[in-house]
């Protein structure tokens, strides 16, 4: 590899590292999408059908069958903390497969669910399991690339998977015409097997054995120390969160807001998909940009516009002009701009940690995807029949994450603060 230049070390350098020859490109890109698509396809598939679990297993009250949605995101975020060192450990390899062996046990429990407390408690395993499934995937990459080519490759992915959640309502939608809302589970059943199949055959370990890592408490207890003290790493993994939740509060209360806010009936796959397909085209965009400008002058610019599209939007509700137009339109821009800080912070927090990407995958994905999880639960209960609650976290959290890119970076967006 040529000589890192000034910036490089940082990860936001034109010449960071490129794949090494385990995978060819385009299967880890795709690998790495079909996993992430795991999380999409069982969460976005279900809403269709939460009214549908809610009459049938009973809730107490509407809001409640958001928990359906809350509590899988939740059990996947906080169980990544525990796959990190197994990660490390073990390898990639063998940890995703018992991960993809225990989504399809959590589908199938999900199928025979008897009442709402068991199908959430079946919810809660299946994100657990999949939270290894994460944890292997992002250090499958970091094993394979850093700094832009990394972010390149989770855009790619990103790009590729986000044809989950832009059909996934829709192919809810479909199954429930033709049979229960447990035929969903079945169909999610299957393509976990699917995935098990092509791992199984394709998949090589790339796990180094100088990176083999015991599974020894001070040493796993290191690791996420070293973490935790790397503004960086740490800075970045919360801004992600603070993304990453306003993404779980709309998705958490977005069955609601097209169904009862709006009245959109059976057209509700129809405006899901097309605020998810702006978070696409980002992503899209980001892959394309990242080698040219960078990460954070995109991640930056994107927090930036975030806040202003959430602030005029919030006006918007204020002056009494909120309409379905205007929801799309900004809930759209809005997505569009979580598609280049998803995928670059997550980069950036995991482009020191190349030598504990398990550790440092685990540590980023609990932090993002539970925090995430929580701020978005709690965004969604406060819905009351209006966008307003939605659009005022979007506002509260995008605040947030500015302010934490100012502290991470010192007070000076769109450079790193330092030199290498």
């Amino acid at each position: 590899m040529e000589p890192l230049r000034d910036g490089e070390a940082l990860g936001d350098g034109p010449g960071d590292a490129s794949l090494s020859p385990p995978l060819r490109f385009a299967e880890l890109v795709a690998i790495v999408a079909a996993v992430m698509a795991l999380n999409a396809l069982a969460i976005d598939m279900m809403l269709p059908a939460l009214g549908l679990i809610g009459e049938e297993l009973g809730t107490a009250r509407d809001n409640d069958r958001q928990l359906i949605v809350v509590v899988y995101i939740i059990g996947n975020g906080l169980a990544q903390l525990i796959f990190g060192p197994f990660v490390d450990r073990f390898g990639r390899r063998r940890v995703l497969l018992w991960a993809l062996a225990g989504y399809v046990v959590g589908c199938l429990l999900s199928v025979v669910a008897s009442s709402f407390s068991l199908l959430l408690a079946a919810r809660a395993f299946q994100g657990v399991a999949t939270a290894a499934s994460r944890v292997a995937a992002i250090a499958l990459v970091r094993d394979l690339a850093s700094g832009r080519r990394m972010a390149e490759v989770m855009s790619l992915a990103i790009t590729v998977f986000m044809a989950a959640p832009i059909l996934a309502p829709g192919f809810g939608q479909l199954i429930l015409f033709a049979a229960p809302w447990r035929g969903i589970f079945i169909a999610l059943m299957l393509y976990g097997l699917v995935l098990c199949a092509w791992f199984w055959a394709r998949l090589p370990e790339t796990l180094t054995t100088e990176n083999v890592r015991p599974l020894k408490f001070d040493r796993i207890g290191a690791g996420y120390l070293e973490f935790v003290r790397n503004r960086t790493a740490m800075g970045y993994t919360l801004v992600a969160a603070l993304a990453f939740g306003a993404l779980f509060g709309y998705i958490s209360a977005s069955e609601q807001i097209f169904l009862e806010t709006f009245d959109l009936g059976a057209r509700f796959p129809m405006a899901f998909a097309m605020i998810a397909g702006a978070l696409g085209a980002a992503t899209l965009l980001n892959a394309r940009l990242v080698g040219r400008f960078g990460m954070r002058r995109l991640c930056h610019g994107a927090i930036l516009f975030f806040v202003l599209a959430n602030l005029i939007h919030l006006f918007i509700v204020a002056a009494g002009y909120e309409n379905l137009t205007m929801f799309l339109l900004f809930t759209s821009l809005s997505f569009f701009a979580l598609g280049l800080i998803g995928p670059n912070c997550t980069a950036m927090a995991l482009e020191p940690m190349g030598h504990i990407a398990g550790a440092a995958s685990a540590a980023n994905g609990f932090a993002g995807t539970t925090l995430a999880g929580f701020l978005g639960g709690v965004i969604g209960r406060f819905y009351d029949g209006t966008t307003t609650p939605i659009i005022m976290g979007f506002v509260c959290l995008g605040l947030a994450a500015l302010a934490l890119a100012l502290w991470v970076e010192k007070g000076r967006l769109f450079e790193p603060h330092e030199g290498p």
